[in-house]
């Protein structure tokens, strides 16, 4: 009974995560909305209040949630696929967790920016 118990406590907590949405995958529909939502709230209070530093205040909090808001708008306007696909797989699907999309979206905007320009004198 404990088993079952605790495999069913485990269970809620996985699912109670939100999940990280491909920004050009997002087709803007209330559900889809409010797990992009929930996505950014969680990640935003475990960046800035599980960590080492606490900077765990609602005006932070609000102000990143923004801020992660803007940027996964943002990118729902991405013209090169690949290139997004290749920041979310460094930043979300490796070993340092940066999966947010402010992250994401400046990460792609420079990789963008870079791969127009060569070296030069």
């Amino acid at each position: 009974m404990k088993k079952i118990l605790g495999l069913m406590l485990v269970a809620v907590a996985f699912s109670s995560q939100a999940a990280f949405v491909h920004p050009l995958d997002f087709n803007n529909s209330a559900e889809q909305q409010k797990v992009v939502l929930d996505y950014i709230k969680e990640k935003v209070k475990h960046e800035y209040c599980d960590g080492p530093v606490d900077l765990c205040q609602p005006t932070t909090l609000r102000m990143m949630e923004k801020e992660n808001l803007r940027a996964f708008k943002e990118l729902t306007k991405a013209t090169n696929r690949p290139m997004l696909d290749q920041m979310i797989e460094n930043y979300c699907h490796s070993s340092i967790d940066m999966c947010n999309y402010i992250t994401i979206n400046l990460m792609y905007k420079e990789n963008l920016k870079a791969s127009d320009e060569e070296l030069s004198w």
